[in-house]
């Protein structure tokens, strides 16, 4: 091993015999470094050092491999001491005492210089990485914020048509691993022009604001409601467990509406018409149950207002909220 071979060769008699070269020495123990860290070989520190390698250590060319950095430490540090005492028997010898005092004492301040300078960057680091942190963590933040935003009503909060579409379809897969039915129901708010018309759109949007805080508080944590847009509402109900419960729901939710809605000075009177269309009985995909639950929520309209289910064959079965079909 080269290293071995530099520790035991490092003897103060082979070094005080040599003519050496100070200022390539110091060159070389405050540059070895930079060179092993750039990826330099053994051998291509010798051939650029030769000199004064083999001045120190007596050794020629020995490997071509890489050096670690462990390995490097003790090279490095073989080297300063071989330099030190070379220079210490030199001076004695040629009587300059002085100059290996004068090296040791400038090697320690370069390397004293060496650690304040990598502590005062290590610091800074710190502080970057802070930095780096806090930016993320706000980014983080803000990038959640906005995926919030862009999938909820701004109006209302409620999810927006491409979040509940997104749980309709995911929904679908449940019910078909688990066997389970689903219902779409399509709500629009009766006449609810007249109210934006009389009133104006700001007392319009507190009382959408006031409707779909009800439709949240009635749904179930598993079921979605969704602002479809204007006066128009989505409500995905999960695993009803029959038609009699979506019907029972339906006009409960119906009624719900239909109470006095309070805003600033008005007391609004606000009804719906709701259509309903169930899974996989009237659709197999999200699209077909939101376009047929909007084909029985428009013959409710027609229809006196209520709720309506859709059928296949165009047959439409009405139940009038309050009669004992509907209750």
């Amino acid at each position: 091993m080269f290293l071995d071979q530099v520790a035991e060769s490092l003897t103060i008699e082979q070094q005080a015999d040599r003519a050496l070269d100070l200022h390539m020495i110091n060159m070389a123990a405050l540059h070895g470094r930079d060179l092993f860290e750039q990826g330099f070989t053994v051998e291509q520190v010798i051939r650029d050092y030769g000199d004064v390698c083999q001045a120190v250590t007596g050794l020629a060319v020995e490997t071509g491999s890489l050096i670690t950095s462990k390995e490097f430490r003790t090279f490095n540090r073989c080297l300063d001491d071989a330099i030190v005492g070379a220079v210490r028997e030199y001076s004695q010898c040629a009587g300059a005492g002085t100059i290996a005092g004068d090296l040791a004492t400038t090697d320690a301040s370069v390397r004293g210089k060496d650690l304040n300078a990598l502590e005062a960057a290590l610091t800074q680091s710190r502080l970057e990485l802070a930095d780096i942190s806090a930016a993320l963590s706000l980014a983080q933040q803000q990038a959640s914020e906005a995926q919030v935003r862009a999938l909820h009503d701004s109006l209302t909060g409620l999810p927006n048509r491409e979040l509940f579409d997104d749980r309709l379809a995911h929904a679908i897969a449940l019910a078909d691993r688990h066997e389970w039915t689903l219902a779409v129901m399509f709500l629009d708010l009766d006449e609810f022009k007249s109210i934006n018309d009389a009133y104006g759109h700001t007392t319009g949007d507190a009382a959408l604001k006031i409707i779909a805080e009800r439709l949240l508080r009635y749904g179930r944590g598993e079921d979605t409601v969704c602002r479809n847009g204007g006066d128009e509402f989505l409500y995905l109900l999960m695993n009803p467990r029959g038609r009699r419960n979506i019907e029972l729901i339906a006009n409960s939710m119906w009624r719900t509406i239909a109470q006095p809605v309070a805003v600033a000075d008005a007391t609004l009177a606000v009804k719906s018409s709701i259509g309903i269309a169930i899974y996989p009985e009237h659709g197999v995909n999200g699209g077909q149950l939101i376009k047929n639950a909007d084909a029985a929520m428009y013959r409710a309209k027609n229809r006196s207002r209520g709720v309506v289910f859709f059928d296949r064959q165009n047959t439409l079965e009405f139940t009038a909220p309050g009669t004992p079909e509907g209750r």
